[in-house]
């Protein structure tokens, strides 16, 4: 196939941008996913500029995932940028591998043209982002979570409308483990689940997964924000994989799934937050 253009040329363009959104309409809501490869160097240098640090190596600076009410406009998203502005850019909670001086020079020159970029910060990009509001009130903190997602409503049968799963940044930590990023949904007639977790394995020191599940049921118009942060170190996780049944030769493999290891990482923070959208 012969490419036709100049290659230096940003793609997508920004007014090309809601060509590659795909949208699902139900009952009033209308859910957004755009998924496009990797950012570009121009994009990455741009962004890292914007945030004061350097991205992870795989950005998806384009991706996104939106929860609108027609109605009222009440708008909700996903995005890398967000998500990444989040992380702390101090050294205050960065943590430590066995040789964390080299490891951090390296990741100092990762960027060597952006001469702003040369303080330390968490290397893992742990986040504790939970979406971005762009229009509309904000959520209320629930008082002794009171009002759950209701996952039974979850477990029904239903049919899925809409699936989509979308990366926004993906680091793999100079070879000492990963830091991933990522969202997931399904559209059901009377109801979706957004999962948007951050699963960051720093190898032989910790493990940690965040979720947050935004859960919206169409007919009554609200919307429910459960957030959980979840952290072991490491030897712990793997400890707790053996003796659910994992045997030695698959460890490995496991320690890369989230879905293998979320539920037995212990919980050590967890908020309800709700709105109603009318």
């Amino acid at each position: 196939m012969e490419f036709k253009g100049v290659i230096n040329e940003a793609f997508p363009r920004p007014e090309d941008l809601i060509s590659f959104t795909v949208s699902h309409v139900q009952k009033g809501f209308k859910i957004s996913v755009r998924k496009l490869p990797i950012s570009k160097s121009g994009p990455i240098d741009e962004m890292s500029e914007r945030l004061s640090i350097p991205v992870p190596e795989m950005i998806f600076g384009d991706n996104m995932v939106a929860i609108e009410h027609l109605a009222t406009g009440w708008r909700m998203e996903f995005n890398a940028y967000d998500a990444l502005d989040r992380v702390d850019k101090t050294d205050k909670n960065m943590l430590k591998v066995a040789y964390s001086q080299e490891w951090s020079s390296s990741r100092e020159k990762t960027h060597e043209g952006i001469k702003e970029v040369v303080k330390p910060f968490d290397w893992s990009y742990t986040t504790d982002y939970k979406g971005t509001i762009t229009k509309g009130k904000s959520f209320e903190l629930q008082k002794d979570n009171a009002d759950p997602i209701p996952i039974e409503l979850l477990k029904r049968p239903d049919p899925i409308l809409f699936f989509e799963e979308v990366v926004l940044y993906e680091s793999e930590l100079d070879d000492n483990g990963i830091s991933l990023f990522s969202c997931k949904l399904r559209v059901m007639p009377d109801r979706m689940l957004l999962l948007c977790r951050l699963f960051m394995r720093l190898d032989n020191v910790l493990i940690r997964v965040r979720d947050t599940r935004i859960y919206v049921d169409f007919t009554l118009g609200k919307i429910i924000r459960d957030y959980t942060e979840k952290e072991d170190t490491f030897d712990a996780v793997k400890k707790n994989l053996l003796q659910t049944g994992t045997i030695p030769t698959d460890l490995t493999i496991a320690l890369r799934d989230p879905n293998k290891v979320a539920h037995l990482i212990p919980e050590v923070t967890h908020t309800l937050e709700s709105l109603t959208v009318s």
